[in-house]
């Protein structure tokens, strides 16, 4: 089954970005068209999660910009890029361990309550309204993880798989249009990384949402990827096709260590 692929929704051009006499990232450019699973690729310290860090906000790159839906931003905060619709899981949990399930989810609302804090308190009249509406939303979000069973349990007695669910389901709860997901399959067995996979294709498929992921599995990134990036020591060394990238000869010196 083949799926349209848009237009460029996101743009990152020339990106640098050093910590001190560090360079993280050197002149990367990329994008990123609406409607794909658009994987970027690299052995470790290549520059991953720094990449994902501009695009949402936590790092400012010194050179460079970032366009998301014809909108330039180089400095923005990671409030002011959720609410432009980018969204984010993180590869070391973030959840609230105590809460339950529903709440956690719940939380990634809080973008979208328009009610003021004094009236969610006493959830009274529209605010009351307003909050069955948003708990509607997690509930389908719920049910689209088959996380059902699981709803009133604190997120902490869960097993690790099922966290990372809930984690996805937070991010989901935002409605974004573009997904960054950080190695969402890390250190999970072959069952949660199937079960996962498929519930990025789905949300890919489902949602609409078009997802950025950084992910060290290549098997994975090949199976589900249209197109991927590969960064080596914060520098782009490929950008393609799985196919495309699978056959360069700078990834694969990359990855194995040989010299071309």
């Amino acid at each position: 089954m083949s799926k349209k692929i848009g237009d460029v929704i996101l743009d990152v051009k020339n990106i640098s970005l050093r910590f001190g006499g560090v360079k993280a990232l050197t002149d990367i450019s990329f994008d990123v068209r609406e409607h794909e699973i658009r994987a970027i690729i690299g052995p470790n310290g290549a520059g991953k999660s720094s990449m994902l860090n501009c695009i949402n906000g936590v790092y400012a790159p010194q050179d460079g910009a970032i366009t998301f839906r014809g909108q330039s931003f180089k400095h923005m905060d990671s409030h002011q890029v959720a609410t432009m619709g980018i969204g984010r899981t993180f590869q070391n949990l973030a959840l609230f361990k105590g809460m339950s399930v529903l709440d956690n989810i719940m939380s990634g609302r809080n973008l979208k309550i328009k009610s003021n804090i004094l009236l969610q308190a006493l959830r009274w009249g529209p605010a009351e309204r307003e909050e069955i509406q948003h708990r509607e939303y997690v509930e389908h979000i719920i049910d689209f993880l088959e996380i059902q069973a699981y709803r009133k349990t604190p997120v902490g007695q869960l097993p690790y798989g099922l966290q990372k669910r809930v984690d996805l389901g937070r991010a989901l709860a935002m409605e974004p249009q573009v997904l960054l997901l950080d190695e969402p399959m890390a250190g999970m067995n072959v069952e949660e990384k199937q079960d996962m996979c498929r519930f990025v294709l789905d949300v890919n498929d489902e949602f609409g949402t078009t997802v950025v992921l950084i992910e060290h599995d290549m098997g994975v990134v090949m199976d589900i990827s249209d197109r991927v990036v590969v960064l080596d020591y914060g520098k782009k060394i490929g950008d393609g096709t799985p196919d495309d990238v699978r056959n360069n000869p700078d990834v694969i010196s990359a990855y194995l260590g040989t010299s071309h």
